[in-house]
């Protein structure tokens, strides 16, 4: 089945549609990486869910992944609670739910 990198994010107020685009431009040029979304989970904060071949892809993404974030880091606000400005995580899919 496949992983998931599922990653919070809280924008600094007036930044949604630059956090927006940010992520529209990032590049995701893996042959792991399926498919992402950004989600909006309420006021000025964010998920974005990438769905991977496998785990090892992610891990193998993960510096590049990094180096995205780093383009955000301006428009991102402290999540609190010691997180930082992102509250990352992953795993393999167990169970696949379909309509």
């Amino acid at each position: 089945m496949s992983a998931f990198n599922i990653v919070r994010f809280r924008v600094k107020p007036g930044h949604e549609q630059e956090f927006i685009e940010l992520h529209r431009k990032a590049q995701r040029d893996s042959a792991g990486f399926q498919r992402g979304s950004l989600v909006s989970t309420g006021d000025r904060t964010f998920c974005f869910i990438g769905e991977w071949r496998s785990m090892q892809d992610i891990v193998e993404f993960r510096p590049r992944m990094a180096k995205i974030l780093d383009s955000m880091r301006e428009v991102l606000e402290d999540l609190g609670g010691g997180l930082g400005l992102t509250d990352p995580v992953s795993g393999e899919s167990v169970l696949e739910v379909k309509n």
